[in-house]
This record gives structure tokens, C-alpha cells and sequence, in this order.
């Protein structure tokens, strides 16, 4: 006896309505995704000449400590704040570093502290003849005040979605956490911790970036390699992979490997600068000797985003031919989002969500969703969407006609951050079954 209770006829009726609820499955077509995406590419320096000619969604500027600190609990932001609201009027997010010292711009430690007896020593670099006003970094006052000014940074900025990220500066020329070739006014690894604990306290939304991977074994730099930072290589292209040769030791891609660090970028963006001396020859048909290949350092490091003079300043020339290169080259840094497929079954809508990129976006847009006139905001992440490792996003949804996606960028006036599909729009990926 058939235990079916419905006649072979109406079996049939009932199965094509099942197909039909069925309502689509298939692939979606790739596109590449602009270069001025939110997050990524090479960024300009705030008072670069000419900005506007290449793609970017961020610029960078340095900010003296004297300038922002005038005592201790003393602070004035108006530098900062100006700053950040030039460059998100522009629709563009800011990255930024304060400095205790930088060659050639005179002394930056706060005169408070100049009253107090740090010691301040002025030295002129034998290889370029720029001077430099080191202070003391071992100063228990100086301890104390970059301290206090960690946490009242954090208190003020962290989570400001003007701010893409912050390289933790303070230390060092330029902030890059060295003296060279004055090692003997660097700062003590215990200081360094000071600094890094203070930052992992102060921060819990933003990203920062040291400027060295180090492991315990590192001879100048305190361990970091499981702390919560990224990194910026500032030599990138000229002291980034690994030659295999002891001098070179200290190039970005061996220091990672002798951290134990080459799996961080998962977590925490990997940024920096193109070394200056490349910046004339860049994306160019003659490019220096002693550049070490654009595509294959992003890809080999994995890297975000990088600032460059090359292309934004007036300095430098750039015809079509550089240009073109460059569109080509810098494409391959980041995240590159992409929706491959996407089903309705059941009430339950998926979408796989492939990265082309070399990187994972590193906070947690909202991501939302428009059916039926209705809108939405899903519970998806983006972080953590690591090359070759597709994500599918689900979510429960009537059955719709048409179907639009977004991330939304938290700054206000921001740049969209648009999928590499085919049916991206402006601001939104348009499905339709």
C-alpha cells in the first residue's frame, strides 16, 4: 500500500512547488574592486601637492608630542582634530604616529618636561647631517608622561571611525623605534614594554603597528610577537625580503620569520612606507637596483596599505604609462571582497564570500541587507576573511525579487566599501534571482 496519502497528480503539483521554492542558486560574475576601497592602498601624506591624482582612502600626517602635551594631564587636540576633520571632509580616513624626536625638525618633547631636567641630547647624523634632539627615554618623568599620554589618547580616539590606524611612534627617530646609528640612546627593552602595555590598554578598537617584529631572542627590541599590534615596514621594496644574508638580518621579512610572527597578519594589518630613495623610479619602466619587487613584498608580507610620495607629489612626474603600472601593481594590496554565490532555499539566504585580496578587513562594518523595501542590519563579520578560506553568510529572509548588499563605512561621508562584483553599484550589490 502506498503510504503517500496525495494522488500521483497532486505528488507532481506538490514537487514542482518545492522546486520553486527553491528560488535561485548560481554564481556571480567577479569585477575588480576600486582601488580607493576603505582601508587599503598606498595613502599620501596630508600636505602632499597633489593628492588627487592617484586613488586612495587614506592619508597620513606625524604629529609632534609638544604640540599635544603641555603637562602632565595636560592635553590639546585641536592638532589632531583639525587634522581629522580636513581628511574626513576629503571622505578619506587619517593614519597617524606622534613623535618624540624627529632629524631635522628641532626639538618635539613637551617643554614641561624640558623644565624638569630631561635630558635631552642634540647629535648630528654623520650620514645625512641632520640633527636630532634625543631625549632620555629611561627618565622616569618621560616614562611616566608617554605613559599618561597613551591613555588619554585611547580614551579620546580609540574607536574614532575617522581613524584607520595609529603607528605607535614615540620612540626613537621619526618614531620608528631606533636611533641609528646612535644605538646608544635607545630605549630599554623594558621601557619599550611600558609602551606596549600601556597601548594594549588603552586601545581595544583600533588597530596600532609597531614598526619591528621581535621574539625573544632580539638583541634591541622587547618581544612582541604575541602581543595584539600589526607592523609597519618602513623600508618596504628596499630592506623587506628575506636575502638569506646575516647583514640583512634585519630586513621586515627575517625579522617576522625570527619573531614568530608570519601568521599575525591574519589578526593584525601588516602597512608602512615605500623607502624614499624609490620614489623617483617607482612603477617606472627603470626602476632603482635595489628595488625589490612591488607585487611580490605585498604579496609575500601580505600588506594593507602603504604610504608613498612617488604619486603624490609634485616632484615627481607621472605620465600614463606609470600611472597604468601603478593602477596594476597597487591592486594587489589588502582585501579584496568578493560574493561568488549566493542561494535562496528554504527561507534561508547564503552568500560565499570569497577575498582575492593578499588580507583580511580588520574591524567589523555593519553589514546590511535590503529585500522587499525592508532593510536591515546582519549579524555577519568581516574580519577574519583570510585568502582561500571562503565564508558563507546566512541569514533567514522572505522570499524577495531583488536583493541589495552593503558594507556600510562607519565614518560619515566615507568611501563605500564595494564588493569585486559585476553588479556593484555605487554604494550597494544588486541580486536578483
Amino acid at each position: 500500500m502506498n503510504a503517500n496519502p496525495f494522488s500521483p497528480r497532486l505528488q507532481i503539483v506538490l514537487a514542482a512547488l518545492a522546486v520553486a521554492d527553491l528560488a535561485f542558486a548560481g554564481p556571480l560574475e567577479y569585477a575588480a574592486a576600486p582601488l580607493d576601497n576603505p582601508m587599503r592602498g598606498l595613502v599620501p601624506y596630508t600636505s602632499a601637492s597633489r593628492k588627487a591624482r592617484f586613488p586612495h582612502s587614506m592619508e597620513f600626517c606625524y604629529f609632534p608630542l609638544a604640540k599635544l602635551m603641555h603637562g602632565s594631564d595636560e592635553f590639546d587636540w585641536a592638532t589632531i582634530d583639525k587634522t581629522l576633520d580636513e581628511v574626513s571632509g576629503r571622505g578619506n580616513q587619517l593614519v597617524f604616529r606622534v613623535y618624540c624626536e624627529y632629524p631635522g625638525k628641532g626639538p618635539a618633547v613637551p617643554a614641561f618636561l624640558d623644565d624638569a631636567g630631561v635630558r635631552i641630547t642634540k647629535w648630528t647624523n654623520e650620514f645625512d647631517g641632520k640633527v636630532s634632539y634625543t631625549p632620555d627615554y629611561e627618565n622616569d618623568q618621560l616614562r611616566k608622561a608617554l605613559a599618561e599620554f597613551i591613555l588619554a589618547l585611547g580614551k579620546r580616539y580609540d574607536g574614532d571611525p575617522r581613524i584607520a590606524f595609529i603607528t605607535a611612534g614615540l620612540l626613537g627617530s621619526w618614531g620608528e623605534w631606533h636611533t641609528s646609528p646612535r644605538n646608544d640612546l635607545w630605549a630599554s627593552k623594558e621601557v619599550q614594554q611600558e609602551i606596549m602595555n600601556s597601548y594594549a590598554q588603552a586601545f581595544t578598537k583600533m588597530k596600532i603597528l609597531l614598526r619591528y617584529p621581535a621574539g625573544t631572542s632580539s638583541s634591541r627590541h622587547a618581544d612582541n610577537h604575541e602581543r595584539p599590534f600589526g607592523y609597519h615596514d618602513d623600508s618596504f621594496c628596499w630592506a623587506t625580503l628575506d636575502t638569506g644574508r646575516e647583514t640583512d638580518s634585519w630586513f621586515f621579512e627575517p625579522s617576522m620569520k625570527a619573531a614568530g610572527a608570519t601568521e599575525k597578519w591574519k589578526r593584525f594589518p601588516i602597512g608602512g612606507e615605500i623607502r624614499p630613495e624609490l620614489w623617483q623610479q617607482g612603477f617606472t619602466a627603470h626602476r632603482h637596483p635595489r628595488d625589490q619587487g612591488f607585487v611580490e613584498c605585498v604579496e609575500r608580507l601580505h600588506v594593507t596599505w602603504l604610504m608613498d610620495s612617488g604619486l603624490f607629489d609634485v616632484r615627481f612626474p607621472m605620465d600614463q604609462q606609470r600611472k597604468e603600472s601603478a593602477l596594476q601593481e597597487t591592486a594587489h594590496l589588502g582585501y579584496e571582497l568578493y560574493v561568488s554565490n549566493f542561494s535562496w532555499e528554504d527561507g534561508v539566504l547564503t552568500l560565499t564570500v570569497e577575498n582575492r585580496g593578499v588580507a583580511p578587513f580588520y574591524y567589523d562594518w555593519p553589514v546590511e541587507i535590503e529585500a522587499g523595501g525592508k532593510r536591515r542590519i546582519t549579524d555577519w563579520k568581516l574580519s577574519g576573511i583570510v585568502p582561500g578560506e571562503p565564508r558563507k553568510w546566512k541569514i533567514k529572509l522572505a522570499k524577495f525579487d531583488e536583493l541589495k548588499v552593503r558594507i556600510s563605512n562607519v565614518m560619515k561621508g566615507g568611501k563605500p566599501l564595494r564588493f569585486a562584483n559585476r553588479d556593484q553599484g555605487k554604494d550597494w550589490l544588486v541580486l536578483k534571482p
